[in-house]
């Protein structure tokens, strides 16, 4: 019974990272890097819980729904709040409260396609809630540096890309043996002293990789339609070049 609960835990504590962030971007306490990487933090958890549930074999129907409630907490509402906490709340009321609440929709509706709907064997179809999350909070770490009108598009494209079709490699494939459960603490805790002693300058560090992996799936996005309109246009012009020599026949 304890085994199986295991998994449980490292989702709970991804949803306590979630719920931290959120008070932490409070005008009482106003730490905005901090609350970002609470979100890296829950991150970890997030790709951990599956892993040791595989490893444990303790995978269960509760787990997978407590991991999508979790998610739409620390990866929809707080990156957004965060964001809006540092950039939108001196804008119009009425276009900062839609772009911020679109976030967290977008990022449930992704959540309830994912949970009913079988994607591509390695892949993820639209990006991933974790990632779109991370990319939104460590980039509001950017808002002196980057105008208004760039974080609310990129926004409102990190919502777009959620329920999309453009598709993401999976790496939650990539297990962890059951003999090497005891390193996940460690690692952990690791991440946990890093992300308290430098939450600045490692959110920031972070912010590259999440942001090209969402820049990944869109040009692999493109590189599969490029080949597919080359098709069609060399089909048109095949239809073309025949009708004409049909005409000389004639």
């Amino acid at each position: 019974m304890i085994t199986k609960s295991i998994p449980s835990l490292f989702t709970v504590a991804n949803l306590f990272l979630g719920i931290v962030a959120i008070i932490l971007i409070f005008p009482e306490n106003a730490k905005p890097e901090v609350a970002a990487m609470m979100v890296i933090i829950a991150m970890l958890m997030d790709g951990v819980d599956g892993r040791v549930a595989r490893a444990l074999n303790a995978q269960s129907e509760f787990g997978k729904e407590l991991d999508s409630l979790s998610d739409v907490i620390s990866f929809g509402v707080a990156p957004a709040f965060i964001m809006y906490s540092v950039a939108f709340q001196e804008l119009n009321p009425a276009p900062a409260w839609i772009i911020t609440a679109l976030f967290p929709i977008c990022g449930a509706l992704r959540l309830a396609r994912f949970n009913v709907i079988s994607s591509m064997p390695g892949y993820f179809i639209g990006l991933p809630i974790p990632a779109a999350g991370g990319v939104l909070a460590t980039l509001a770490l950017f808002h002196k540096d980057i105008a208004v009108s760039v974080l609310m598009a990129s926004t409102l494209i990190l919502s777009f890309l959620m329920v999309s079709t453009v598709r993401y490699p999976n790496f939650k494939k990539l297990g962890i043996p059951k003999n090497a459960i005891w390193v996940v603490p460690i690692v952990v805790a690791v991440a946990v002293v890093l992300g308290i002693l430098f939450p600045n300058h490692l959110s920031k560090i972070i912010f590259i990789p999440l942001v090209l992996y969402a820049l990944y799936g869109l040009k692999k996005n493109v590189d599969r339609r490029l080949p597919s309109r080359k098709r069609k246009r060399l089909m048109e012009k095949q239809l073309q070049e025949e009708s004409l020599q049909s005409d000389h026949s004639a």
